[in-house]
């Protein structure tokens, strides 16, 4: 089985991470400067997804999605019978094609967006999970495994909520003193959740303050760390094959 890719890979997943991560101003309420330490929950990266018919739609996804080619990403998307999952419902429009409410959905029409650039990360991310409400369906990036109640737990003891909450997408994630790769490594992460404390970005960030369950405050790369909860491309199958069938999450922000 392949491995998992981090996903924040490339400069186009830089904008999630600093979507989800740094959006210039705390997420929230405001953070203590230092947080202490905090009762590890143990997490488990969610793992690739065997199937190679899977594997060359993204393919053509990723291709599709490097060249802005509106009519050739039509043809990877239902024409109709797409669904967009938002906290109200489903927001899909049943009037317009499977591609009108995906590029609703991401703004790929906006010229400044990021459009493109969120649907070229999900071709890149080879994880994925049945969707809770379309069992039909199998959504991408998938969320890792970890005891719910445990991790609730920790976020009233720590009076946090999950937006500022991460895990390593790999073993032994080394935390650095400083934002800076040649800096000391003050400790490793184990696979555990990790706090990472906002702060204000006028860029997008290549390190991200966290804060270890043991309560030190460090450094770590921003392309090691995963948020949960992200919003997801979602694919259905069907006597044709694969195809992008839904999307879940909020959509385009713009």
């Amino acid at each position: 089985m392949p491995a998992v890719r981090p996903l924040f890979v490339t400069a186009c997943l830089l904008a999630f991470a600093s979507a989800a991560f740094a959006q210039g101003q705390p997420r929230g309420k405001p953070q203590p400067a230092n947080p202490g330490p905090y009762k590890p929950v143990a997490v488990k990266a969610p793992q690739a997804i065997s199937d190679p018919t899977l594997e060359a739609l993204r393919k053509q996804l990723g291709e599709v999605a490097q060249r802005k080619d509106r009519p050739a990403l039509a043809k990877l998307v239902v024409g109709q019978g797409f669904f967009w999952i938002g906290e109200k419902g489903d927001r899909a429009d049943k009037r317009r094609s499977g591609v009108d409410n995906l590029a609703a959905a991401l703004g790929l029409n906006n010229k400044d967006g990021a459009g493109w650039d969120m649907l070229a990360s999900f071709a890149d991310d080879p994880t994925g999970a049945p969707s809770p409400d379309r069992k039909d369906a199998m959504c991408a990036p998938a969320d890792p495994a970890f005891d719910g109640k445990a991790f609730n737990d920790l976020l009233t003891a720590t009076k946090t909520d999950v937006g500022e909450w991460g895990y390593p997408v790999s073993a032994d994630v080394d935390v650095h003193a400083m934002p800076q790769a040649n800096s000391p490594v003050i400790e490793k992460l184990s696979p555990v959740f990790v706090r990472i404390v906002t702060e204000g970005f006028s860029n997008v960030p290549t390190f991200l303050r966290v804060v270890t369950p043991a309560g030190k405050t460090g450094f770590v790369s921003v392309d090691s760390i995963a948020p949960i909860g992200n919003d997801q491309l979602c694919y259905v199958k069907d006597a044709g094959g694969w195809k992008i069938g839904g999307y879940i999450g909020a959509g385009d922000a713009q």
